[in-house]
């Protein structure tokens, strides 16, 4: 590891980013020290402003990955080599209108009956059933499950903040199921090789079952995420709580649900024993 590249890392833990984000931004800025095969350090404002414009124009990248080089990029040189650029102010990516893939509660269960490692299987049931995050699924342990009040703890989730989901009566039986399966599986809910299951491991296995259940949606675990809040607006549940349940800090962001929603109607213990209890 470089000098250049340590001090980075030391910076962006310093400001308190999550380690998945250091690795992008410290990617990012490497990509750029590729795309001139030189140290980043060496190179002046209107390069950087050609390598946006490559990035933009000539590769056509999606939103998220102009947004995540340009937050990168910014951060290496205004904070790590105390640089201010105008051409920062100026990179805006592309705003994208683009509608999450979700999957019909019957293609849900598609997908999970052809999951045949159990450990995978728990852990995909889970995200679909509490509205998670793949990351915050796999990092799951047993104390984070509230049995009493049929909750479910999420911590340090997006933006290092807490959350409880409610936990269908069906899901807690799989769970306690699941526990007596893994005794010896010390804190962790989903233990792997010494760790957490891998979010990469459960993308594979979920690849793999959807084109086994024949289902040609370009779907990943994420979209999981997605199919729990359209089936719970379609059932009727008020769209303010489900901002709560999926942790969104702006309901504008919930909001997009409405759009892929078939039907709208109300009550959520009801709605999620419903959806569950046949997983």
């Amino acid at each position: 590891m470089t000098e250049l590249r340590k001090r980075m890392m030391e910076d962006l833990q310093l400001a308190g980013y999550s380690p998945k984000t250091q690795k992008s931004y410290v990617d990012s800025v490497r990509n750029l020290a590729r795309y001139y095969m030189r140290s980043p350090d060496l190179l002046g404002e209107d390069e950087v402003r050609q390598f946006f414009l490559n990035l933009i124009t000539v590769r056509k990248a999606a939103r998220s990955t102009v947004t995540i080089h340009l937050c990168g990029i910014k951060f290496f040189f205004e904070k790590t080599m105390g640089r201010k650029w105008f051409v920062f102010d100026l990179v805006r990516p592309q705003p994208t209108k683009k509608l999450p893939v979700v999957l019909s509660r019957e293609e849900v269960r598609a997908v999970l009956a052809r999951v045949r490692n159990p450990l995978a299987k728990m852990a995909l049931t889970v995200i679909y059933a509490c509205g998670l995050r793949n990351s915050e699924g796999v990092k799951l342990t047993i104390a984070d499950i509230d049995s009493d009040r049929k909750q479910l703890w999420v911590r340090c989730g997006k933006g290092w903040k807490d959350r409880c989901v409610p936990l269908a009566d069906h899901v807690k039986k799989l769970l306690l199921c699941h526990y007596r399966a893994y005794p010896n599986s010390g804190k962790l809910l989903f233990p792997y090789k010494g760790g957490h299951i891998s979010t990469d491991l459960l993308q594979r296995i979920f690849k793999q079952a959807l084109k086994e259940a024949g289902i040609n949606k370009a779907a990943t675990p994420h979209t999981l995420r997605h199919s729990f809040a359209t089936h719970l607006l379609e059932n009727g549940e008020d769209i303010s709580v489900l901002q709560k349940i999926l942790g969104h800090a702006d309901i504008s962001t919930t909001r997009i649900y409405l759009h892929v929603t078939k039907r709208i109607s109300a009550r959520l213990e009801k709605s999620l024993n419903d959806l569950m209890s046949d997983l």
